[in-house]
């Protein structure tokens, strides 16, 4: 494959784009020859059986039929090789020209062997971790017969309300591109063709993180300055890795919604940044545009074709209008060719077009899915997942022989432990955390209560519930369920208890305006907290939540997210000190959701806060809180404490064509052996449009025993240093930068170096 490049300063300066010069593939060009208008129309329709979990409440009608026609280019909903064969079999045997399908899922954290959410993954801050899930998430699903895969999703996420933050990386450009980069690489390989990797697709294409309110399908308005520097590179990251496909987004911008964006998917994604695969819409996107305001079936499907979109999902809006356009001229056939080209390279790419049955290889899911050495990993996963978010007099870890009252909701319950968008696991496959701690600690004397409701509100209940019981309202009343809790924590050494969100709480279409704990489980926290007795708080959510009460308890609290199939051993692990917790939070917990949204790389403005906890007048302040955060970017503590020494550079001065490396020295002071994700943060003092306050541009996440010091040293080069400048250039300035090392982001800067011209 063969790319033309072009320096970004001539591309700006001269206003062309990036050229595609790919050559053509023989077998695709033969095939798009013997098409007729239709086949082509056909080949940019995907369709959905149903029985798998809708996004929409659209299904698919009569799917053989259209299959047989040539009506169809892709589904999903569909896996086990059986069931993938029989489909292929629709098109390949019996449709004109035999054309197989591309077979489609979301395994957003793994397939039959489910991960943490993402945003939990991504507070483990490993990437090599990051892509070894990918990895067997692509081959657990090819094993079923899926040849593509709608993930990873990046959106930058900065509003915890927004349901969705559950399923990305957080609220750092630069954090959240390198998780793009690993989970792209892990589901796609270095072979297509190979029968365990699969087609990758990044998504939302664009800025759905930024839905206005935090209400999920909502609008979205940003400047393109904030795109380019702050919301757009985790997708350019993932094109860079060479990601296969692209889904659109269900919010509009600039006022257009984005599966019709032409300066989004054509302008921008295919010719500035040069991307070759093919784009796809979310479902039904395209139809959604009538409600935008955009015109009628064929005049939306008009608009999102002439954008750049290659296939349509669910609406049929391409399949039943089309034509009818190219007729009336207000689509051209060319442009339908390419988009058909495009699906059909995808399948070349896969293999499919030499053997339509690569992926209906019945001997794999017995060997390939939910083997013990997936679920070894996804244990690993889990733990390293996991944030200490508050220590409390040296409570963890808990002696393998102690009594502990094992409390709340979530804590034998297996309905919850696999969490948001995890439609193709098994949640009764799931470890719970009472049985993961008899595993792991047998000789423990565990006694258990519920407790509480994850929530007493029957309506609240109801709508989480659609997908399956995630909450589950006892008959039982919840003063005697209370009662209970209490009674068998009379004896105990240490409470653990299990609270937080349901796993259908946070998720797609689960948008909340209260991210407290539900109160059935505050009044829980409170009474058990009242014993007197040592308290952990498991914390479970797929968001980050107001917790200022419950921060000034007395408390520990260990927060989980939702940790996938192997949750209940995972959290065993870590509270009895199998496993010592490194993961640092990836998106900030405000003090409360008026303060939302909020997060670590805010611009100063002209009337800055004097400091974090003084009020003055005419200042950016609140009148009823301070501006901090209850938990910054960055945090995460350990069951040892590290120490930071004095941070050195080679040089205070560089040049644009030079780098600079600042060294600290990062040391184990206290008792355990452990781990610590040291973090590299920079702001430019003085720049041609208002910078951020700091901005992350490096890490690593080291391993120390207790006694030990070891040397971390980040490069720092003019590429770290580039932001996109008012007419979108991406250039390093000269002047003076601050910088500190440590292990979260609400430091102070230590030291400066400059850049000269």
């Amino acid at each position: 494959m063969r790319r033309v490049y072009l320096s970004m300063s001539l591309v700006m300066l001269m206003g062309l784009s990036f050229l595609n010069a790919q050559e053509r593939i023989p077998e695709v060009e033969k095939l798009l020859t013997k098409m007729t208008l239709e086949e082509k129309i056909g080949q940019l329709n995907l369709v959905t059986p149903g029985g798998g979990v809708a996004t929409g409440s659209v299904v698919s009608e009569d799917v053989e039929t259209k299959i047989k026609e040539g009506n169809v280019g892709g589904v999903f909903g569909v896996s086990s090789p059986e069931k993938v064969r029989q489909a292929q079999q629709l098109a390949v045997e019996n449709s004109r020209l035999g054309i197989p399908l591309l077979i489609g899922s979301d395994v957003i954290h793994g397939y039959k062997t489910t991960f943490p959410i993402p945003l939990g993954l991504s507070s483990s801050w490993d990437m090599e971790l990051i892509k070894e899930t990918a990895q067997i998430a692509a081959k657990e699903a090819t094993a079923d017969g899926i040849n593509w895969n709608f993930s990873p999703m990046v959106d930058i996420a900065r509003d915890p309300r927004w349901g969705r933050i559950a399923e990305g990386a957080g609220e750092d450009p630069y954090l959240g591109s390198q998780v793009a980069k690993a989970m792209v690489e892990g589901y796609q390989g270095d072979d297509f063709t190979a029968p365990h990797t699969m087609l990758s697709t990044v998504k939302h294409l664009a800025l759905y993180g930024a839905s206005e309110a935090g209400r999920d399908y909502n609008s979205v308005d940003m400047s393109k300055i904030k795109m380019f520097n702050e919301y757009l590179p985790p997708y350019k990251a993932a094109v860079d890795a060479g990601v296969a496909s692209a889904m659109t987004s269900f919010n509009d911008i600039h006022g257009v919604p984005a599966s019709g964006n032409k300066w989004l998917l054509t302008d921008l994604f295919r010719e500035r940044w040069g991307f070759e695969g093919f784009i796809v819409s979310d479902y039904t996107s395209v139809n959604e545009m009538i409600a935008h305001g955009m015109g009628d079936l064929q005049d939306v499907s008009a608009l999102a074709i002439n954008a750049g979109l290659d296939m349509d999902m669910v609406g049929e809006g391409f399949l039943t209008t089309l034509k009818k356009s190219v007729e009336e001229g207000k689509v051209s056939e060319e442009q339908i060719t390419k988009a058909a080209r495009r699906i059909l390279e995808a399948k070349h790419k896969l293999g499919l077009l030499d053997d339509p049955y690569l992926y209906s290889d019945e001997s794999r899911p017995e060997k390939d899915i939910l083997s013990e050495e997936n679920r070894a990993v996804a244990r690993k996963a889990a733990r390293r997942s996991f944030v200490l978010l508050k220590k409390h007099e040296n409570i963890l870890p808990l002696a393998k022989d102690a009594k502990i009252a094992l409390v709340g909701p979530l804590a034998n319950n297996k309905n919850n432990m696999l969490g948001t968008w995890a439609p193709t696991g098994n949640p009764q496959l799931s470890v719970p955390i009472l049985e993961g701690l008899k595993n792991v600690a047998p000789n423990a004397e565990i006694t258990y209560a519920k407790g509480a409701n994850v929530s007493n509100d029957t309506a609240f209940a109801k709508k989480v519930n659609v997908f399956g019981p995630r909450i589950e309202i006892s008959e039982e009343s919840p003063e005697a369920m209370l009662e209970e809790a209490l009674e068998v924590s009379k004896d105990a050494d240490v409470i653990v208890a299990v609270v937080g969100e349901a796993s259908e709480m946070s998720g797609e279409a689960a948008s909340r305006t209260n991210l407290n704990i539900p109160d059935s489980q505050k009044e829980l926290i409170r009474e058990l907290v009242k014993t007197g007795k040592p308290v952990v708080l498991v914390l479970m959510s797929g968001r980050p939540l107001v917790i200022s009460e419950e921060m000034k308890l007395p408390v520990n609290i260990l927060q989980v997210w939702h940790p996938g199939v192997e949750a209940g051993n995972a959290i065993a692990d870590v509270l009895f000190g199998d496993y010592n917790p490194s993961g640092k939070l990836t998106a900030t917990w405000p003090r409360n959701v008026g303060q939302i949204p909020i997060y670590y790389r805010m611009k100063t403005t002209g009337r800055p806060a004097a400091s974090p906890s003084e009020f003055q007048k005419f200042k950016s302040n609140y009148l009823d809180v301070e501006n901090t955060p209850e938990l910054a970017f960055g945090h995460g503590l350990s069951y040892t404490d590290f120490e930071y020494g004095e941070s050195k550079l080679s040089s205070d001065k560089m040049s644009a064509s030079e780098s600079i490396t600042v060294t600290t020295t990062v040391t184990n002071t206290g008792n355990f052996d452990g781990e610590e994700v040291v973090q590299l943060y920079i702001h430019d003092k003085v720049r041609s449009i208002t910078p951020p306050q700091k901005e992350l541009k490096a890490f690593k996440k080291i391993r120390l025993k207790k006694g030990q010091s070891q040397e971390v040293s980040f490069k720092i080069t003019a590429e770290d240093l580039k932001f996109y400048n008012a007419n979108l250039e991406f250039v390093v300035e000269p002047g003076e930068f601050e910088f500190f090392v440590a292990g979260s982001s609400d430091h102070e800067f230590t030291g400066t170096f400059t850049v000269g011209e």
